[in-house]
């Protein structure tokens, strides 16, 4: 996989018109997206029914369901928290946090904030998952790391040592005067 697809994994969030007809989305409305590549980034269109039909071949294409975004709410100060954390080792584009995203991915995507959407092969022959999220409509590509069973342990307690969590099996440090 060229360097060009690890900058871009972040694709854009769910557009608010179809990009046929323009028309403006509505709550709940059923709409088709589909995933290009062009000139090094990856592009999402949205489609109403009618206009997906008149929509060029893509690389992925899916259906959902078009949500009116809350209006936002005010940024308070918090502990970092899961998908502050996901977002943050995205936009730094780093190789070495491969395993950590994915993990990351599937934390949210067992706590039904992100959605699969399509698994596709890199040129290099890596699996790129497709993710959607449930409430903003964005899409994101991750690299599937296709991590074994005995690597799981270390990554996880990677993952909550960049939560703010204290590591697992480490013994408690004890006071030089409490010495027996």
């Amino acid at each position: 996989m060229g360097r060009e697809n690890i900058d871009n994994w972040h694709v854009s969030k769910c557009a608010k018109a179809c990009d046929g007809c323009e028309e403006k989305f509505k709550d709940k409305q059923v709409l088709h997206s589909r995933l290009f590549f062009e000139e090094g980034e990856y592009i999402r269109q949205d489609f109403c029914e009618k206009c997906e039909a008149k929509a060029a071949p893509a690389l992925s294409v899916w259906k959902t369901i078009f949500i009116v975004p809350p209006p936002p709410e005010e940024e308070a100060v918090k502990k970092e928290n899961v998908e502050s954390l996901l977002r943050k080792l995205l936009a730094k584009e780093n190789e070495e946090d491969l395993n950590a995203i994915f993990i990351l991915m599937v934390m949210l995507e067992r706590k039904k904030i992100f959605v699969e959407r399509d698994i596709q092969k890199a040129e290099d022959g890596r699996k790129l998952r497709i993710y959607e999220h449930k409430k903003t409509g964005e899409s994101f590509i991750i690299i599937d790391p296709e991590l074994k069973l005995d690597q799981l342990e270390h990554i996880q307690e990677e993952v909550v040592l960049l939560l703010g969590g204290k590591p697992r099996n480490v013994e408690p440090e004890l006071p030089p005067d409490s010495e027996k």
